[in-house]
């Protein structure tokens, strides 16, 4: 039967003469860039990827080098073949070789099989970019593909750590509780790894995980410092207090100096984010809170009509 003729030269892109180091440099490159795993279902960078392993498994090994060349440099990419002299009765053992992870790639074709016969019966080829067959069955043994997940953690949670349970759902997979390690500081946008849980395979993929902070309700983020509000009364800021204010573990009381006005940030050192050792801190803004006249007594308006006047003596 006549089969299409591959000019395994062409596919690697280099020449006749090209030697070892060549022909691997190129072939590295080519697999790198058609891998499978790089190309999620493109078919036509899948074929790419098996004739380019196919053409590196024969002008690798000297033996399948010289049957081939022996063909001569007529045969045009396409043409159809029949074999040729020298062929008759060739056959190799496919046994696993060279020692490299095998990353998949499908059998041989036919016109590999009209040269040198068995490779689809005895095994498939890898595609390590360092050489080698994936052992002894047709059907490939691929590694599962990584799955890439945002996380969502408070500000809390990135600051002081620990171990968090979250339900990954997505694509066609029934959704999955999983459990992982928050290290203590972590910043927005860290990745974290967890080993085999993503695509099934031989072995399964990996999941990798990016941080990203929840909104809060109380504090604004600024690289590792935080920022929040407290609101004073206009006597504390002229006299002078000492506030609750919030943090992210709990509640710390604050010194409001006298005479602060509204605007003002004050400083609470190593209460933001980050490791511990190079964590920021936390700024709290004062915000002065002005009495809703309608809600003032006659003696409180009275009070205040005092001060009032008061002041403008004093001005």
């Amino acid at each position: 039967m006549a089969v299409a003729y591959k000019d395994y030269y062409k596919l690697l892109g280099v020449e006749r003469g090209a030697g070892k180091d060549e022909i691997s440099k190129a072939y590295k490159k080519l697999a790198r860039k058609y891998h499978p795993d790089l190309n999620p279902g493109d078919a036509s960078a899948e074929e790419r990827f098996k004739d380019i392993n196919e053409a590196y498994e024969v002008l690798k090994d000297d033996e399948k080098r010289r049957l081939y060349d022996q063909l001569g440099p007529n045969w045009k990419d396409g043409q159809q073949f029949q074999g040729g002299p020298g062929f008759e009765n060739v056959h190799f053992n496919f046994n696993p070789g060279g020692g490299g992870a095998s990353f998949g790639g499908g059998d041989f074709s036919d016109f590999f099989e009209t040269l040198f016969g068995g490779a689809r019966r005895s095994g498939g080829f890898g595609s390590d970019p360092f050489g080698g067959f994936s052992s002894g069955t047709s059907s490939r043994s691929r590694r599962g593909r990584d799955v890439e997940a945002e996380l969502s953690v408070t500000l809390e949670e990135a600051r002081r750590g620990g171990e968090k349970t979250f339900t990954l759902s997505g694509g066609s997979e029934s959704p999955r509780t999983l459990k992982v390690n928050i290290p203590a500081g972590i910043h927005d946008g860290a990745k974290l790894r967890l080993a085999g849980q993503g695509r099934p395979g031989t072995p399964s993929g990996d999941l990798f995980l990016t941080i990203r902070y929840a909104p809060h309700a109380t504090f604004q983020v600024d690289g590792r410092d935080i920022a929040c509000e407290v609101s004073i009364t206009p006597w504390e800021a002229v006299l002078g207090a000492r506030v609750r204010v919030p943090t992210l573990e709990g509640q710390v009381e604050l010194n409001i100096p006298a005479g602060s006005s509204s605007g003002r940030k004050l400083r609470l050192k190593g209460k933001g984010l980050g490791p511990e050792g190079a964590r920021g801190d936390e700024f709290v803004r004062v915000a002065i809170r002005v009495p809703d006249p309608a809600k003032l007594t006659a003696h409180q308006k009275a009070l205040w009509e005092t001060l009032a006047q008061a002041m403008k003596e004093n001005a």
